[in-house]
């Protein structure tokens, strides 16, 4: 089928630019833009909306295996599409970790019921517990397009030393957590007055550099090429602008709950406020949407983390942290866009381009001969968020109630409509 998108915002992160025009799409494929439409071709009215190329979300749990009652292939899937999110980098953090081919083939046979398109990153370390590498080259060659131990930070540098070097071998991305985990084992907020007044066990913003240091100082050692999963406080931005600007294989990403939430939102110990990191200063958080806006961090992800209600009706201190993100991924990005924080092909170049081109991925793209992972959507549609109407298993979101802007419409994958708004 060939389909021709008419009358449609282009929202184009490669070229920084948001025009009026079209796009054409045959056998999965963009094939043309701003041309007419192919004879036979069905035509779909954008109505001057937004689209863009679907986003890329690297860092999705999903509770396969282990803990499916969280969150299945399927429904991780189905939110995805409803979000936007054309494709999922799936974590590694299940029970038992992706830690070995065999394991890696299961999840990988399990995702092929999923709407969306989803990958697997591996487990650097056997059990993910800092000590024995994995069988890199196994996991590799089984389809794994990264390799992390997710949000446990090993302490054993010799062992993280033969990982990096390993895989720098064989030329593998390695996706690291970066935090000091003496500092901050049993943290839930961040250092300051507010942690403070709250009682809360707290850690201060320097754990975040001093595990970006350790790690950015092994990536000068082996040459690996890196990617901070999450970097969230200003004080850790001088070592990555350095470590760039030295020429090391490195970028980072940040998450959406950490470019528009502060540490205040917790409240009177609102759980689903709960994360790992915590939630920084309002400081903290500006600082981190200037480092998106001007390119020092690369990549936006929704670090979605589903959690069941048993889970997190607990103390504040005992709680699972972690919320549900792929539904809320865009509307929580259109706070920054309306904000006038960044523009719409910023932030799509941060979820979509950036991390597609990390990975080695043909998507993120509204180039011909770019797979057609499309979303399309209405940046300024007002809506009630309402937790109970999520397609994840899991419920657990902090923007429940809020009032929200950004409607997907429509999302496609490999030019297939998988998902459309009810009217």
């Amino acid at each position: 089928m060939i389909l021709h998108f008419t009358n449609a915002r282009l929202i184009d992160p490669e070229g920084g630019t948001e025009d009026l025009g079209s796009l054409t799409v045959k056998n999965g494929l963009i094939v043309a833009r701003d041309g007419t439409a192919p004879k036979g071709a069905k035509v779909i009215d954008c109505g001057g909306k937004c689209l863009a190329p679907g986003i890329v979300d690297i860092g999705v749990k999903i509770g396969e295996p282990g803990e499916r009652h969280r969150e299945s292939f399927r429904s991780a899937g189905l939110a995805a599409a409803a979000g936007g999110v054309t494709t999922l980098i799936a974590r590694p953090d299940t029970l038992p970790a992706i830690d070995t081919p065999e394991v890696l083939e299961f999840v990988t046979r399990r995702a092929a019921e999923s709407p969306v398109r989803i990958r697997h990153m591996a487990a650097l370390t056997k059990g993910r517990d800092g000590r024995e590498m994995t069988e890199i080259g196994f996991l590799r060659d089984a389809g794994a397009i990264a390799f992390t131990d997710a949000t446990r930070v090993s302490t054993e540098a010799k062992a993280m030393t033969r990982a990096m070097s390993y895989a720098r071998s064989l030329g593998a991305l390695v996706v690291c957590h970066p935090q000091d985990p003496g500092l901050s084992a049993g943290a839930s907020a961040t250092s300051g007055k507010f942690a403070s007044l709250k009682g809360i066990p707290a850690v201060s913003p320097m754990a975040e550099r001093m595990g970006l240091e350790r790690d950015l100082a092994l990536v000068e050692m082996t040459g690996v090429a890196y990617h901070a999963d999450q970097i969230t406080t200003a004080r850790a931005l001088p070592a990555l602008a350095r470590a760039k600007a030295a020429g090391l294989d490195v970028t980072a990403g940040t998450s959406i709950h950490h470019l528009t939430l502060n540490e205040f939102d917790v409240g009177d110990y609102r759980t689903f406020f709960k994360f790992t990191p915590p939630l920084r200063s309002e400081v903290d958080r500006l600082a981190i949407v200037a480092a998106v806006a001007d390119g020092s961090i690369d990549i936006i992800s929704s670090m979605h983390t589903p959690a069941d209600e048993e889970s997190k009706r607990l103390p504040f201190e005992e709680a699972a942290a972690g919320a549900v993100a792929l539904e809320t991924f865009l509307p929580a990005a259109m706070r920054l866009y309306h904000a006038g924080h960044l523009s719409l092909a910023a932030l799509f170049r941060a979820m979509a381009l950036n991390p597609a081109t990390r990975l080695g991925l043909p998507q993120g793209r509204l180039t011909p001969g770019a797979p057609a992972d499309l979303v399309l959507f209405d940046p300024d549609a007002p809506f009630l968020m309402d937790r109970f109407k999520l397609r994840s298993k899991s419920k657990n979101t902090p923007f429940d109630g809020a009032r929200m802007e950004g409607k997907v419409l429509a999302t496609f994958v490999g030019g297939t409509q998988v998902f459309a708004a009810e009217e």
